[in-house]
């Protein structure tokens, strides 16, 4: 895990980042690494009840629900993009890349963590990102740094996909599935880190309560227990 390095993570959303990459992220500060995250918008299309969260607070409400999740990981670098959240099938505006370009000429990262191209989802949005953080590798990095794509292993897809099926996050053909053998990183969160990882994303009250009261404290633990990424690519 060490040798990420310093660490830029480049998502599309509030909670994104606590989903796939939070106890990389805490296990990095800790040992010291930089760590910086991207979000391109603040979610304001992603109510889970629009009674409960009607639609026009949802992007205070979850920019204030990343906040507090990020200062729980100990992650005090962090970018909004500021671009609109509409649905999962519009993605971002194209002059979000030159933000992100820049972003990766300035923190000159060792790993770059997102999405594949798939999108883990299939969410147009979380495909751009991937697309652009894997361009600005290549334009901006520096030579040696690589980008790593969010990725689950079949043994977890078996045991955990199917409690998500009520929930339709995954459109068909995601997420991607990648043997244990083939990964860049498979990190199995010690107790304390799962205890902090558990901890910011339930600070994402708005899109996590519901799916933690189908799920039950168990389940939500055990599925937030691994982390894994495949190979991207590599800067030259």
């Amino acid at each position: 895990m060490d040798e990420l390095g310093n660490i830029l993570g480049v998502w599309a959303h509030p909670d994104d980042e606590a989903y796939l990459s939070a106890g990389i992220m805490a296990r990095a500060v800790r040992s010291g690494s930089r760590v910086v995250c991207v979000t391109a918008t603040r979610g304001e299309g992603g109510s889970m009840d629009e009674e409960k969260w009607p639609p026009e607070s949802m992007g205070q409400v979850r920019t204030e629900e990343l906040e507090r999740s990020l200062q729980i990981l100990g992650v005090d670098e962090h970018v909004w993009l500021d671009m609109r959240d509409v649905d999962m099938d519009t993605g971002l505006p194209d002059e979000g890349y030159d933000r992100i370009r820049e972003i990766v000429a300035d923190v000159q990262p060792d790993t770059i963590l997102t999405f594949g191209p798939d999108g883990m989802t299939g969410h147009a949005a979380h495909k751009d990102a991937s697309a652009w953080a894997t361009k600005a590798l290549h334009e901006a990095g520096k030579p040696g740094s690589k980008v790593l794509y969010a990725t689950v292993t079949p043994e977890f897809a078996a045991e955990i996909l199917p409690v998500w099926e009520p929930f339709e996050v995954f459109r068909p053909g995601t997420p991607p599935i990648t043997p244990r053998d083939e990964l860049a990183v498979y990190y199995e969160l010690p107790e304390d880190v799962l205890a902090t990882k558990v901890d910011a994303i339930n600070a994402h009250v708005s899109q996590v309560e519901a799916i933690l009261e189908a799920v039950g404290p168990e389940l939500w633990w055990k599925q937030m227990s691994i982390e894994a990424f495949r190979r991207g690519e590599e800067r030259s």
